[in-house]
């Protein structure tokens, strides 16, 4: 895919000097932001820091980049993610023993969001609380979260959006890269989509933009305009900080007719109109796209059978799949059809045969890789615990429906028959 980036940073207005640090490697595909925390100028030590050794770390791993990018499966994906998490351990390690050697360095860090694009597919990460946010089909999409007390606050429903906006603690970060020696890293994995548009950038902006005015001025203003304005505009504003803004586009006529592309288009479609995901944000239906896989069944081919235990959530993406039971066909699924979803908490056997009728390709989202998915973040987990419980209520309800219009059917058969016994 063709790739523009459009960068800029600033002091600001109220800064003596700049702490930011930002990276556009077209080469490598890599485009990050680092705002800086510290004494004097450690600040702008760490984040530089930063920047360069994550930069030099990706560039020795570009091969497990471009396996990834040459070859989609779940263990390259694993392992071009464990890269990205190797090069932010890295900066977090050098930078934490430099600020050992000089008492003026001492508890310096930095922030770091960072966009690797490989291939088709790209992988978030980050640390504090500089951001990144998506622009796709009209809406604008937060693909990071805040490590900040009061993201923390707000997550445990301690306090309202309308007081974290005034809190005195929300500048206070949590994580941060060289104030320990290591560093929790949030990953995402996401499919990158033509015309899809990116926005890196630090507190100093995101501070003054909510994200209904994101989406505007992306609509608005020209991509090679927008660093410029969104700096221009934070500083009107107050310009309270450091201002960092890096705006990364994928050029939407190129590729469109791609097989993966429509695939990639086709997924988030489907998952979003599943029950079982109707409560998640954008940000965690991408999460359980990153841990699903796909596969093709010929025509005729058994996906699961009727008997047999069975652990995954199938969802048909492309084709048409038939459902037996006792070897009678019962019904059919298209596009958008889901089965199996029992399996995901129950190794029971499988209560119908599925057998492709065409050529099929669908989605597979596995109990271990979905359970490990929930384990990381609890909030998706509690959504998805109650989107479940909601199905299996439907499926009650639906079932005592039946099961009362057959007792009726059956009262009303005993109550004709005496008299048929009279009349004989």
């Amino acid at each position: 895919m063709l790739i523009e980036a459009f960068g800029k940073t600033d002091v600001g207005r109220r800064r003596a000097h700049n702490e930011d640090s930002m990276l556009m490697d077209s080469e490598l595909g890599v485009y990050l932001v680092a705002d800086g925390m510290g004494g004097a100028a450690s600040g702008e030590v760490a984040s530089t820091q930063a920047v360069s050794l994550v930069r030099q770390y990706l560039g020795d791993a570009r091969s497990v980049l471009e396996g990834m990018a040459k070859n989609w499966t779940p263990e390259n994906q694993a392992a071009a993610v464990h890269v990205l998490e190797g090069a932010v351990q890295k900066a977090c390690f050098e930078i934490h023993q430099l600020s050992l050697q000089e008492v003026s360095k001492r508890g310096m860090g930095t922030t770091l969001a960072a966009l690797v694009i490989v291939g088709n597919k790209g992988i978030i990460c980050n640390v504090g609380d500089s951001r990144i946010y998506l622009i796709r089909n009209g809406q604008c999409h937060r693909l990071t979260e805040d490590h900040t007390l009061v993201a923390i606050q707000l997550k445990a429903g301690a306090i309202t959006r309308e007081q974290a906006a005034t809190s005195q603690y929300r500048n206070v970060i949590t994580r941060a890269v060289g104030i320990q020696p290591s560093v929790q890293v949030d990953t995402l994995v996401l499919d990158i989509l033509p015309g899809d548009k990116f926005l890196l950038c630090s507190d100093g902006l995101h501070a003054y933009f909510p994200e209904a005015e994101l989406l505007r001025t992306f609509e608005q203003v020209p991509a090679k305009d927008l660093a410029e304005y969104f700096i221009a505009t934070a500083n009107e504003r107050g310009g309270k900080d450091n201002i960092t803004a890096l705006v990364v586009c994928v050029q939407s006529e190129l590729a469109a007719a791609s097989e993966d592309i429509l695939e990639a288009q086709s997924r988030m479609e489907v998952l979003k109109k599943i029950p079982l995901f109707r409560h998640l944000t954008y940000k965690e239906q991408t999460a359980v796209l990153s841990v699903a896989t796909t596969r093709s069944y010929a025509e005729g081919e058994e996906i699961i059978r009727e008997g047999q235990p069975g652990n995954d959530l199938y969802i048909v993406i492309k084709g048409r799949v038939v459902v037996e039971k006792g070897g009678m066909e019962i019904s059919e699924l298209f596009s958008g059809g889901h089965f199996g979803e029992m399996g995901l908490v129950d190794n029971a056997p499988r209560s119908a045969t599925i057998r492709a009728a065409e050529s099929t390709r669908v989605m597979l989202v596995a109990r271990s890789e979905l359970m490990g998915l929930m384990k990381r973040e609890s909030i998706l987990a509690v959504k998805m615990l109650w989107s479940f419980v909601q199905v299996l209520a439907d499926r009650l309800r639906a079932a005592n429906f039946e099961l009362s219009e057959a007792r009726q059917e059956l009262a009303i058969v005993h109550a004709i028959k005496p008299f048929s016994e009279e009349e004989a």
